[in-house]
């Protein structure tokens, strides 16, 4: 398996912020280098309802992310706290569906293919140019994919 990664969660607890603003800062804050982020639901002191953004990333874009996240939201605080991450490795197959190629994400451990999924976005464009549901087009890939392994 691959080595353990060094990276930074970086958290903020936002408790004041619109629900319009509020879901613009997952992607904000992947467009500013994050590996990952996601909003969580919480409830603060006096029964408040809140949600945590949280980002991860690695050393080099702490700064860049801490930035954004004061930028994008109204907190006044950031917690930042070292965690490790194994992560498998990752690789991308083409599938041929009736309605156009699909990448599919492949995630492998020790070489053996442990997990893979249809990317999203492939299948989100094909749906919409041919007037489909995206879960059509998803379970195609997948079944590409099965029939092709």
């Amino acid at each position: 398996m691959d080595d353990v990664e060094k990276l930074y969660l970086l958290e903020a607890n936002i408790d004041d912020m619109s629900g319009e603003l509020l879901a613009l800062l997952p992607d904000t804050l992947l467009d500013a280098g994050a590996l990952d982020a996601w909003l969580t639901p919480i409830i603060m002191k006096k029964g408040r309802p809140a949600h945590v953004v949280s980002a991860l990333c690695d050393r080099e874009n702490v700064s860049f992310i801490e930035r954004a996240i004061f930028t994008h939201s109204s907190t006044l605080g950031v917690r930042r706290r070292e965690v490790e991450r194994t992560a498998l490795e990752r690789s991308w197959v083409t599938v041929e569906t009736k309605w156009g190629n699909i990448r599919i994400k492949l995630g492998l451990l020790a070489g053996e293919v442990v997990n893979a999924a249809p990317e999203i976005e492939d299948c989100i464009k094909a749906a919409k140019q041919a007037g489909v549901a995206v879960k059509e087009v998803y379970q195609a890939a997948t079944g590409s994919y099965r029939n092709k392994t």
